[in-house]
């Protein structure tokens, strides 16, 4: 009794003192994950992660011991249920992600296990598996189309053989092997993740910021307008109502004699169109003012040479 005391006191520290290291929790699901899978596990993490098992009922106890100084933890009971673990790490959340989620092996299907996806029998000649034609029977059995060709059994079209989600029976099982197919890969699975005092799916780190801002963005646009509808000032509508104001009292100002220093020219404008026109299209004069210039002194030197031509006709004074 003395040395199961000791071994929970043992495990209460380590988990506190994991707790109080690292920021992030991986909460994992470990069916049919092997002790080697484990370990290749560990030794992948190393540096970056620390891997924590421990059963159910001693974890639970753990934790409620620790909400008391620290309650964000109690959001880690819900997930403490079925087959699992932790995974502490500061680093990043995806990378470590990726990491837990790599380590997969090929399986057998089992009689009686709990099918993660569906499983296909591909069609094509099962010579390879030394399947002869005294074997169709079985396959018959089973609702799998088939012929003879060349002394072995052919399977005609690609049938579904296990929906997922259901039980692998023990003939979809036999058959399996058989044809020497591993339909299922098993590793650690990501039940949810511990962040900051939340806790959420794993998908959410495949959210990119662009979509974050994206998402942002909408929302402040949909508060702004249902503020500004319903006459209920808030951060997002404050500039809209602001500006809208604004608005409304230059086009008072413009309508009576109130006037200030910043109102003063788009009155006068208003009042003296063409004051400002000659200095709206400044720009265009002075670009094409050079034209018309360059024409008068032309016209100038062409004046000045017919009144030579005048002078004397051609002739000398004495000719």
């Amino acid at each position: 009794m003395g040395g199961r005391s000791a071994n929970k006191a043992g495990y209460f520290d380590k988990l506190k003192g994991l707790l109080d290291e690292y920021k992030s929790i991986f909460i994992v699901s470990v069916d049919n994950v092997s002790s080697q899978q484990m370990h290749e596990i560990r030794q992948s993490l190393r540096g970056q992660g620390v891997v924590l098992m421990g059963k159910n009922t001693m974890v639970r106890r753990a934790l409620k011991g620790f909400i008391a100084e620290y309650p964000d933890y109690e959001r880690l009971l819900a997930h403490v249920k079925g087959n699992i673990g932790f995974v502490f790490t500061n680093d990043d959340l995806k990378e470590i992600r990726d990491k837990i989620l790599s380590n997969r092996v090929a399986a057998p299907a089992r009689a009686g296990a709990v099918a993660p996806l569906d499983v296909f029998i591909p069609a094509g000649n099962t010579g390879r598996s030394g399947m002869e034609p005294g074997k169709t029977s079985f396959f018959q059995a089973l609702g799998v189309p088939t012929k003879i060709a060349r002394g072995t059994i052919e399977i005609t079209t690609d049938l579904k053989l296990v929906e997922a989600g259901s039980k692998v029976g023990a003939s979809e099982a036999t058959l399996l092997n058989m044809l020497n197919i591993s339909p299922f890969t098993y590793g650690m699975g990501i039940a949810q993740i511990y962040d900051a005092g939340q806790t959420f799916p794993s998908s959410v780190l495949d959210i990119e910021e662009s979509q974050l801002l994206k998402a942002f963005s909408s929302a402040v646009t949909a508060i702004a307008s249902i503020s500004l509808a319903v006459g209920y000032p808030t951060l997002p509508s404050v500039i809209h109502s602001i500006v809208n104001s604004y608005k409304k009292v230059i086009a008072v100002a413009i309508e009576t004699d109130y006037d200030w220093e910043e109102i003063s020219e788009l009155k006068d404008r208003i009042a003296n169109p063409d004051k400002y026109a000659s200095s709206a299209p400044a720009g265009g004069a002075a670009s094409g003012g050079a034209a018309p210039a360059e024409e008068t002194k032309a016209a100038a030197e062409e004046s000045e040479k017919e009144d030579s031509e005048d002078e004397d006709m051609g002739f000398g004074l004495f000719d």
